[in-house]
């Protein structure tokens, strides 16, 4: 088997009214995917999206002519590619697509299998009241979740303790809540310098006074003394980052020096989904959590499903969700069908050879760019 060719669709969804997401120094009033499709000489297809892929075209002939199956060399050659300056795991995501249904059986069946199912938190992306906040959580209640991630913007912290606290009175203690503050990475444009560590130190205090389960993203990545002072001076709450953490060897000096208790590197947009395996089983052997980010769309949120729960990550996986801003059909607007829980807020692993990716040809068309 061999590969013939890969191509890119670049598509864009207008949003109208537009998403104010809490780590972005402007709305976002379009949603961009670009989807890759791997093309074998076999007839075989394997689709992956997440990152924009820009700039792939000058490094497209390193893959065309190879097996798709060799994924080794394929992922030491988007490494390599990577350095120079793209993030091309998506093309990872299309060939372990291929090879699932090589195989016949679901990526997350050939990454161990340790799981069908995993618990979803509603991921949400706005601002808001602590009375709308309170509003959207009971929403997401009935929707089927156990559990909510909030933003706190650092220009707003009491405003943002006031929602959390608000939530646990309305929704009580069988409803987990996962804060996070967006402060390891930066959007472009977004200068604003990250709350100090004496501010942070006090405001996870506050939290962990809700009973919050998780911290996540307080500090910048490189302060990884501090990260493990959050942790000492809050031993009953978990501290979690990595998202966007490219670089595997500081992710392995994160699990060396015991930096986190949750590691939440991103499949198709920080390491790819072959050294998230491997960076997540070694997260488990140390006792600690991989529970990956998955803030795409519903190709790389799937992507991200088959690894975790492949390797058994948990204990719950992220799920953007925040309505009316952000949806699961404004999310998985490429998709035939959108992502969605199941009664019990679970996310089923799809049991389709592959990534289990069925596309809506004619949205692929209209929203072309």
């Amino acid at each position: 088997m061999k590969i013939i060719d890969i191509t890119l669709d670049r598509l864009r969804l207008e949003l109208d009214p537009p998403l104010h997401a809490a780590w972005d120094p402007q709305p976002r009033r379009h949603f961009d995917a670009t989807i890759v499709r791997v093309h074998t000489d076999e007839g075989v297809t394997g689709i992956g999206s997440g990152d924009t892929m820009d700039s792939f075209d000058t490094v497209k002939d390193l893959f065309i002519g190879e097996n798709p199956l060799d994924i080794a060399r394929h992922v030491k050659a988007i490494e390599t590619a990577n350095f120079h300056g793209g993030r091309y795991w998506p093309l990872e995501a299309a060939l372990w697509d291929v090879i699932g249904k090589v195989a016949g059986l679901p990526v997350a069946t050939l990454f161990g299998n340790s799981a069908r199912t995993l618990p979803a938190y509603a991921s949400s992306a706005e601002l808001k009241s602590p009375e709308a906040r309170v509003d959207a959580a009971w929403q997401a209640r009935e929707a089927g979740f156990r559990a909510m991630k909030i933003r706190i913007d650092r220009a707003r912290i009491d405003e943002g303790v006031a929602a959390v606290a608000a939530v646990r009175e309305a929704l009580g203690p069988d409803f987990e809540i996962m804060v996070d503050l967006n402060q390891s990475w930066r959007m472009a444009g977004d200068t604003a310098q990250a709350t100090d560590l004496a501010t942070t130190r006090r405001l996870v205090r506050r939290l962990a006074e809700l009973d919050v389960f998780w911290v996540e993203e307080p500090l910048p990545y490189p302060d990884a003394d501090g990260f493990r002072q959050l942790r000492a001076d809050n031993p009953g709450l978990r501290i979690a980052a990595g998202e966007m953490h490219h670089s595997v060897p500081e992710l392995l000096g994160y699990l060396e020096h015991d930096v986190l208790d949750v590691y939440q590197m991103d499949v198709v947009l920080a390491v790819g989904m072959h050294r998230a395996r491997t960076l997540a089983e070694l997260a488990q052997l140390r006792h600690r959590a991989f529970t990956p980010h998955s803030w795409t769309n519903g190709i790389g949120l799937l992507a991200n499903l088959h690894v975790a729960a492949g390797v058994g990550g948990g204990p719950f996986f992220e799920y953007p969700y925040d309505p009316p801003g952000w949806t699961p059909e404004r999310r998985d607007f490429m998709l035939a069908a959108p992502v969605m829980i199941n009664a019990a807020g679970e996310l089923e692993v799809p049991q389709r050879p592959g990534l289990g990716i069925e596309l809506d040809e004619e949205a692929v068309r209209r929203w072309r760019i």
